[in-house]
């Protein structure tokens, strides 16, 4: 049989900074991918269909009697992981697999995904799988809690992606100097804790035509989302936000506005404020609205831009690794972390959405972005290239651990 290298934990390509991240990882690493998806009809419709297996997770809607019989065996048994297993059928048949890798992003912090990320990790070791959590950030008071620290040790390794995640995550696991990492690093059950720019920093961008209305180099890219509106303290601020920071651009400028989603599902679709946007200022002919792509067209388009103001963070991970000058509205640790890491500090460089109190704050951010935007760009441009190496470095490491677990399985 085959040995596989399994990505999982993969939520569909229409979050399309998912569909970046493994994009970006199926043109670094040698070993013949499969990868384990919550959404594979996404996967297939945009770019992952010709980069890697895509296999379908199983589910138990619409199987109503294998729901009832797992939950009757997990409690007679106590076996918590059969449910993923049952998800993961196809990835624990598909092979011997040498490593299998949680694409961590932002997962853990989200509650309603920590059961799913410890039992998945849970029973790819029982499975005798190493596993590895890669490309993540972590809030640093999660590490506070028993299980999480528990969950995180059974990794073999953890890349974390950028400066603050990964501090945090040393100073849990090893303490504060170099010699206790040291020490920690040949001890048992204390993963090996690396920190690499996220591999989405090294996506291709795919150019499209432009539509009419969008001027290249004189366009202002805007993203907005509804996961940062749910982030808000005062209730619709963010959206006002946007509107006074378009309107700002109208009356103030001779730039052209492109609204870009970057994530379209149903219950979480970028579209639905852009939508709302566009109507508001169609009028003024300055507004284009870009419709649904892959993540590499999407950067095609943002790419193009000559300021961009974006809420997801891989929208803005497009805009930085195409030298954009970027102001991000975020709300939490990646974006923070990210912006310290290029910068040097994220003052200014990330206005966190919970800051958010009167109309005018984002055309203040946006205002100090105007007068700063070729000090940052010069800034990209000399940052970029090495910060890609250096992302392309969680390729080497993948490839390198695939090659150690595939010689101890005598494969």
């Amino acid at each position: 049989m085959e040995n596989k290298l399994i990505l999982y934990m993969h939520a569909g390509s229409g979050n399309h900074g998912c569909e970046a991240i493994v994009n970006s990882l199926c043109h670094m690493v040698k070993g013949p991918i499969s990868l384990v998806s919550y959404r594979a009809k996404e996967d297939e419709k945009y770019s992952l269909g010709e980069l890697c297996q895509v296999m379908q997770e199983r589910s138990f809607e619409g199987h109503k009697c294998a729901h009832v019989l797992y939950y009757i065996y997990r409690k007679l048994t106590g076996d918590k992981e059969s449910f993923i297993r049952y998800r993961y059928r196809q990835a624990f048949e598909c092979g011997k697999i040498p490593l299998a890798i949680s694409i961590g992003g932002d997962n853990y912090c989200y509650d309603s995904m920590l059961n799913d990320l410890r039992l998945a990790n849970s029973a790819f070791h029982k499975a005798g799988v190493q596993t590895m959590l890669l490309g993540c950030s972590i809030e640093p008071e999660l590490l506070g809690r028993q299980e999480i620290m528990k969950d995180l040790s059974a990794y073999h390794t953890i890349i974390a992606r950028e400066s603050i995640t990964y501090n945090a995550l040393k100073q849990a696991f090893y303490g504060t100097g170099e010699e206790d990492a040291q020490k920690a690093q040949v001890s048992s059950g204390i993963p090996y804790i690396l920190c690499y720019p996220d591999p989405a920093f090294t996506l291709k961008a795919k150019e499209l035509p432009l539509p009419e209305g969008f001027v290249e180099g004189n366009t202002v890219g805007i993203n907005i989302s509804p996961m940062v509106q749910d982030n808000e303290e005062k209730g619709g601020i963010t959206i006002e936000c946007y509107r006074e920071l378009i309107r700002y651009i109208i009356e103030k400028t001779d730039m052209q506005i492109a609204l870009i989603p970057h994530v379209i599902w149903m219950n979480n679709d970028d579209r639905k404020p852009i939508r709302q946007l566009y109507d508001d200022f169609k009028a003024s002919g300055r507004v284009v609205e870009i419709g649904d792509g892959s993540c590499e067209e999407l950067k095609g388009y943002i790419g193009r831009c000559s300021l961009f103001v974006g809420a997801r963070t891989h929208a803005t991970i497009a805009a930085y690794s195409s030298c954009v000058p970027t102001l991000v509205v975020g709300y939490s640790v990646k974006a923070r972390g990210i912006a310290r890491d290029l910068f040097g500090t994220d003052d200014h460089y990330v206005i966190p959405v919970q800051s958010l109190r009167q109309r005018e704050d984002l055309v203040k951010g946006f205002r100090w972005l105007l007068e700063r935007k070729d000090e940052m760009r010069d800034r990209l441009l000399r940052v970029m290239p090495e910060y890609q190496k250096e992302a392309l470095l969680t390729g080497k490491e993948v490839d390198r651990l695939w090659e150690e677990f595939s010689g101890q399985q005598g494969i």
